[in-house]
């Protein structure tokens, strides 16, 4: 798992998930991008840990896919672990808040779509899931309408409000931790607005959350990392 480490609230907090929980159409102008329903229930899937990248460093265009699409996230880390949780009681199992961005291989993604296979292979490449620039602490920020947006060479891609979710985060860690169990350091990323797209070769990555900070990442060829 590469070692990731970010600030937070004056301490320094060591990134050791043991998975990554990532939404899918929370956001119903995403789902509509998308050309998919808006869910009536949560829908995730899972991301590796090795996808972990910190923030000033290379997302890595893998050879096998020629599209490969960013997607900003407003990030919760799991403070307390638990199954069934409520969402009455959720806020309790937050340690903090952060930006992940979901890259995603459409490609590969709309390919196993296509075929009615899993599609874990167009979202869990090494560097697949760039995260920071800190930690808020939970008792610091209320994530019920931020402003969350993303540019690429400075021109902004996606811009959109954490109020536009679907699901609460208190509602997505009551369905989760219904099927599995949240363990301390567990990161769950809660869907992205829409505009996502394409990300080529030399692109500088630029990813802000109301209250959070702003994540930067630059671009490579797999043949240049």
């Amino acid at each position: 798992m590469p070692d990731v480490k970010l600030p937070m609230d004056g301490d320094i907090y060591n990134l050791r998930p043991s998975k990554i929980i990532a939404l899918a159409r929370n956001y119903p102008s995403h789902a509509g991008e998308m050309g998919s329903k808006v869910p009536e229930r949560v829908v995730f899937f899972l991301k590796p840990p090795s996808s972990l990248l910190p923030p000033n460093s290379e997302i890595v265009l893998p050879k096998v896919s020629r599209e490969v699409h960013h997607e900003v996230e407003l990030a919760l880390i799991i403070g307390k672990g638990g199954r069934w949780i409520s969402r009455e009681k959720a806020h309790e199992h937050i340690q903090g808040y952060t930006i992940l961005l979901d890259i995603t291989a459409r490609d590969l993604q709309a390919e196993a779509k296509r075929r009615g296979m899993p599609w874990a292979e167009a979202k869990g490449f090494d560097t697949f899931a760039p995260i920071g620039p800190k930690i808020v602490p939970a008792s610091k920020l209320d994530p019920g309408d931020l402003e969350i947006g993303l540019k690429v060479n400075g021109s902004v891609r996606q811009l959109g409000r954490t109020s536009q979710m679907v699901f609460s985060v208190a509602e997505i860690i009551e369905y989760v931790s219904r099927i599995m169990t949240l363990e301390e350091g567990d990161i769950i990323a809660t869907g992205t607005p829409e505009g996502v797209g394409p990300l080529k070769e030399g692109d500088e990555v630029e990813a802000w959350i109301e209250g959070i900070g702003t994540l930067k990442e630059k671009v490579v060829g797999e043949n240049n990392h």
